[in-house]
């Protein structure tokens, strides 16, 4: 099992770290004095467990350990601490265990025992995570079987189906009972439509208990949380890279373009759901200014691939206007007199069915002075 030690004192730190190491079932793959540094860490990295100091002064242990089941919900916490009285706190906490200082090797072996229990891990074992599960969120749903293929899960009921993706579209968030029966079963009276809830519920629990615990959906009087492990999302994917901030330079464009293919769809497009379109309008102004400004590097270096791009943008977003504008100057400069109309009258025509307007009068403005300027066009016209 993968640890991480946080200790503010530098003997108390290495003398768990030495405990550790002869017990012999425990990678120590970090060791903190700084507990920012730890969550750093453990934001990144694949951890079992951490051991925790309660008592550091920069930052409480128990306040620490809030911070990191925010981030990793089933990140199994120990906390050690020179009071016992911290105990019941700890374990409000939902922490795995506590051990006093100074820590003996018995108590040690039960601790890490008590881990390697949770993490379901046999004798002779050691913690595998397991091939993560990718789920398939643009266009239809969908989940990656062992042979690579994607194919949808098998739900006993729509409702089922649309319950699970709002709760997976919003993880790791609270999402009151009282709103499900209202957005799903609108049309019954409380008495009849909670037990349709708690009903639905249990049978997606079932359809995810194939997946072992990588989902886990918490209940509370008010709600339900669900929490994900070792799942990859195609659009958090998509989106921690489109957001990285990583330039775009002529090492760089083929992975920004292989990424933009993730993207092959709106999300959740096959989907007629009211509460997913924020969501998909959000993704679809991220994916629009990201080929806008692939589209553009490409502008002053290769025309035929910015104008693939810009075309593929007037695709996916025909009400857009920049596409269409910049298509018209590329083929302006290439000469191709034909193509900037078509795409000028293209721009014209949507907007004026869709929306009853003109282009914007930067466009129309140099649509008229290319006209003046343009004996191929007088010519044609």
């Amino acid at each position: 099992m993968k640890a991480i030690l946080i200790d503010d004192e530098r003997l108390a730190l290495n003398h768990l770290e030495k405990r550790l190491a002869k017990l012999g079932q425990v990678e120590i793959v970090g060791k903190h004095m700084d507990p920012r540094k730890g969550i750093e860490q453990i934001g990144q990295e694949d951890v079992d467990v951490v051991f925790l100091d309660i008592h550091m002064p920069e930052l409480n242990g128990l306040e620490l350990a809030e911070q990191l089941l925010a981030i990793k919900p089933f990140l199994n916490i120990v906390f050690v601490t020179a009071y016992d009285h911290f105990a019941v706190q700890a374990f409000e906490l939902n922490a795995l265990d506590y051990v006093v200082k100074p820590v003996s090797m018995e108590r040690l072996k039960k601790t890490t025992q008590r881990v390697r229990d949770r993490l379901g891990i046999k004798d002779g074992e050691t913690a595998v995570g397991g091939k993560p599960v990718k789920l398939n969120m643009f266009r239809q749903f969908a989940v990656e079987a062992n042979d690579g293929q994607m194919s949808a899960i098998q739900w006993r009921t729509a409702k089922a189906q649309e319950l699970f993706l709002y709760i997976l579209q919003h993880r790791g968030q609270m999402v009151r009972k009282s709103f499900l029966v209202e957005m799903l079963w609108p049309e019954f009276e409380p008495a009849k439509a909670y037990p349709q809830l708690y009903t639905t519920v249990y049978h997606i629990r079932k359809t995810l208990s194939q997946f072992g615990e990588r989902f886990h959906i918490a209940n509370s009087l008010e709600g339900y949380v669900l929490h994900i492990q070792n799942v990859l999302l195609d659009v958090d994917q998509w989106e921690q890279h489109i957001v990285s901030g990583t330039p775009l330079t002529q090492d760089t464009i083929q992975t920004h373009r292989e990424m933009m293919k993730l993207n092959d769809g709106e999300y959740l497009q096959e989907y007629d759901y009211w509460w997913a379109e924020p969501e998909r309008h959000r993704i679809k102004l991220l994916w629009l200014r990201a080929a806008l400004q692939i589209a553009a590097w490409y502008d002053s270096r290769q025309a035929d691939e910015a104008i693939a791009c810009y075309e593929e943008i007037c695709s996916r977003h025909p009400l857009g206007e920049e596409a269409y504008f910049a298509l018209m100057k590329l083929y302006a400069s290439a000469g191709n007199h034909v193509s900037v109309v078509r795409q000028y009258r293209l721009l014209t025509d949507i907007l004026m069915e869709e929306l009853n307007e003109n282009p914007s009068s930067c466009i129309t403005e140099w649509w008229e002075e290319w006209k003046k300027s343009s004996s191929s066009y007088i010519a044609m016209n």
